[in-house]
């Protein structure tokens, strides 16, 4: 069976981060590729369809791994798990769905970071903002879901 050009370019990037190249590591990026805005549950579910014996333990070190060098970006929607995406080094942000939980990329308003400027930085150099927008999504509207309160 011949590496997916996905398998080499996430083992080029795996060794470029000083990372061996590991069924475990290949199995997790693959899963979080192929579902972005998972939780790690739902990533270790997708992981075993490539790798059926990995334990959450391995799934859950390799994500704090992959997130601590930049590969995986971690973020976490207010009432929800935290949620992992391959999308990086760009400045996104996401749209989720107070009914059903459905997470959409948006991208940056002004096209660097920090998107939004603070009203006090307390001294601090400002990198980034992170955006997030709440709230009904298209389907969830068509099916006449009440908007929650806050």
């Amino acid at each position: 069976m011949h590496p997916s050009s996905e398998h080499t370019e996430w083992a080029s990037a795996l060794r470029a981060h000083g990372r061996r190249v590991t069924k475990q590591r290949l199995a997790v990026l693959d899963a979080v590729e192929a579902h972005p805005h998972s939780p790690a549950e739902a990533i270790l579910a997708a992981a075993r369809d490539e790798l059926p014996d990995i334990t959450p333990q391995s799934v859950y070190v390799v994500l704090g791994d992959l997130t601590d060098l930049g590969m995986l970006r971690r973020f976490e929607p207010p009432h929800s798990p935290a949620l992992y995406e391959t999308r990086v080094g760009d400045n996104h942000h996401h749209a989720i769905c107070s009914v059903c939980g459905r997470v959409e990329d948006v991208d940056c308003a002004v096209g660097h970071a920090p998107c939004l400027t603070p009203s006090d930085t307390h001294g601090m150099t400002i990198m980034i903002a992170d955006v997030t927008y709440v709230g009904i999504c298209a389907d969830c509207a068509a099916k006449g879901a009440p908007a929650p309160t806050a």
